[in-house]
């Protein structure tokens, strides 16, 4: 890690980066295959990276979290990361796992299947990787302690941007977008990965549509959509094929106005709102929240049921968690508070999806099970949080103290 001199929007300022690039070196790799990174710390902050998604198979010591599973490391320390990829294949990706260098301290993890497995959809004609990020021309680490000191909430970022770059919103940024070029009639494979500090993502293509074909290095049932939704941390890969033609452009809405083109928009915009409602309701003085590290033992090869509820005590927001380790089937969802009784007869277990990364919805809940088959400690990370700075954590040690063999995940009884 080095600090470089990086311009975007009209600004230039030093960031965190891997290698003088920014976004971070994409890693390439095949399902079986042991990866060796060397990090070498050469700038302030103590430093540590996680391999967001990777499993970590006996090799807990090599994921990354500071304080969790490594100590950072310090200016001038060197840590050699070494782990096999095992049963996985797809999108992850890799970022600073301490403060808020994530911001700038990230890439892609690439995992090509085995060279005699094919994908199972058609083998598109070009694969794309698609970071999602954002950019700050403040000094994020200077921000947050700012904000730390004052109690008020940072600043959001000053623009979304695709590997690296953002859109043409200042004069000084019109040639330093990023652009892809397609040809018509082709089908293309999009890794998008959402890798921002805290904010849900939608990506679509203009007058097109996407067939998702996995969701954080899973395959899953392919659908067609217009669009799709990324949370933090979370990676989705799409194919979208490019119409044969190329279409005329829409009509924006100036030159609806000026050439009187009908259709385009209607001027009924209200001037209040149709329903007031009152946003001065008192906020809740005790949060009870209490600090401490606390551990929750599982047994080896075990089912795990794990309910995650929203309070939306201190903001209205969805909250994005992940899981380190391990992957999970969502068998439910759903709004308001949960309801151990009544929720769990309409929980899917019968093609729930697996993921490693899940979006809490505000004032909502959602469900997960695991089996708890990887040895070690690990935790349950919440991707973003000023209050913590870095995370709100859950930790589990899975202990090989008694082999529990019998129903499946999907067969775990849903009061447990």
């Amino acid at each position: 890690t080095t600090s470089e001199c990086v311009s975007r929007l009209c600004h230039t300022k030093a960031i965190v980066t891997v290698n003088g690039k920014f976004p971070g070196p994409t890693v390439y790799a095949r399902e079986g295959d042991t990866v060796l990174v060397n990090v070498t710390n050469h700038v302030k902050y103590n430093l540590t990276i996680h391999w967001h998604g990777i499993r970590q198979f006996r090799t807990g010591w090599a994921d990354g979290p500071s304080y969790i599973t490594q100590c950072p490391m310090q200016t001038g320390q060197s840590y050699l990361y070494n782990y096999t990829i095992s049963g996985q294949r797809g999108t992850l990706w890799w970022h600073a796992h301490i403060l808020w260098l994530r911001a700038t301290v990230h890439g892609a993890i690439v995992i090509l299947p085995k060279r005699t497995v094919l994908y199972p959809f058609p083998k598109p004609h070009k694969e794309v990787t698609l970071l999602l990020g954002e950019w700050w021309n403040a000094d994020v680490e200077t921000m947050v302690s700012t904000a730390q000191s004052s109690g008020v909430a940072p600043n959001t970022s000053d623009a979304h941007t695709i590997n690296g770059k953002p859109g043409p919103l200042f004069s000084c940024s019109t040639k330093d977008t990023f652009t892809l070029s397609v040809k018509p009639g082709k089908t293309y494979l999009l890794r998008i990965i959402n890798t921002v500090l805290n904010g849900e993502l939608f990506f679509d293509v203009a007058n097109h549509h996407m067939t998702v074909v996995e969701v954080d290095a899973l395959y899953t049932k392919p659908f067609l959509t217009k669009s799709v939704v990324i949370a933090p941390g979370q990676t989705t890969n799409v194919l979208l094929r490019t119409h044969k033609t190329n279409r005329q452009p829409t009509i924006s809405l100036l030159q609806a106005h000026y050439f009187n083109i009908s259709g385009v928009f209607t001027p009924d915009f209200p001037d209040n709102p149709p329903t007031p409602f009152n946003y001065t309701g008192n906020p809740p003085s005790n949060l009870q929240s209490t600090n401490g590290t606390r551990v929750t033992k599982l047994s080896f090869n075990s089912t795990v049921q794990l309910v995650l509820q929203d309070t939306s005590l201190l903001s209205t927001e969805n909250h994005p968690f992940h899981l380190h380790g391990f992957n999970f089937f969502v068998v439910g969802s759903g709004v308001g508070n949960y309801n151990p009784n009544k929720d769990p007869v309409n929980f899917n277990l019968v093609d729930p999806p697996e993921r490693n990364t899940v979006d809490v919805p505000k004032g909502g809940w959602v469900a997960f099970r695991f089996r708890a088959d990887n040895p070690g400690m690990s935790n349950l990370t919440k991707i973003f949080s000023f209050v913590t700075k870095e995370c709100l954590c859950a930790k589990f040690y899975c202990m090989l103290v008694s082999i529990i063999r019998g129903n499946s995940v999907m067969d775990l009884d849903n009061t447990q």
